[in-house]
């Protein structure tokens, strides 16, 4: 079993709490767009936020992966940038990894009420390969992509 690390440094382990998911079945861009968008918001409104979204009831900004993005007046109300989706598999997997980084706060001690996303970070792991059968005894490498997603939650002081 490989042992994880996380990309951020600076930590203070007496005000913050962490949790990862790694090798989840999502797309690194939509998680990488995912975590953009929450990176320092409060923790109970990015909790709320990302069930608005897998409700479809809110979108998520695409900044860097945007392409081919359709224009949506929501988001460009909220946060000014034009483009984005609504990725509902991807946010509630980040979701789950709210909770519990919530979780292990409570554990810690820490207020909930006073958590911050301090670092939120995806990125691509391993890709599991599979095949499609094409015609003639042939077949086409289909790729499903895997990813790691990060949170860190700090404790702010008033």
């Amino acid at each position: 079993m490989p042992e994880w690390g996380y990309s951020i440094t600076d930590m203070d382990p007496d005000r913050m709490a962490k949790a990862s998911g790694r090798d989840l079945r999502i797309s690194p861009k939509e998680a990488r767009e995912i975590c953009s968008a929450i990176r320092k918001m409060q923790l109970d409104d990015a909790i709320k936020y990302l069930e608005r979204v897998a409700q479809k009831k809110e979108g998520v900004p695409y900044r860097r992966f945007n392409s081919n993005v359709p224009h949506h007046a929501e988001i460009s109300s909220r946060w000014g940038i034009p483009s984005g989706r609504y990725p509902i598999k991807a946010s509630q997997e980040i979701l789950n990894i709210l909770k519990n980084v919530k979780a292990n706060a409570e554990n810690k001690g820490l207020d909930t009420e006073r958590l911050r996303i301090k670092h939120a970070c995806a990125q691509a792991a391993m890709q599991l390969r599979n095949f499609v059968p094409r015609a003639f005894g042939r077949s086409t490498p289909y790729y499903h992509p895997l990813t790691h997603v990060e949170i860190v939650v700090e404790e702010e002081l008033n």
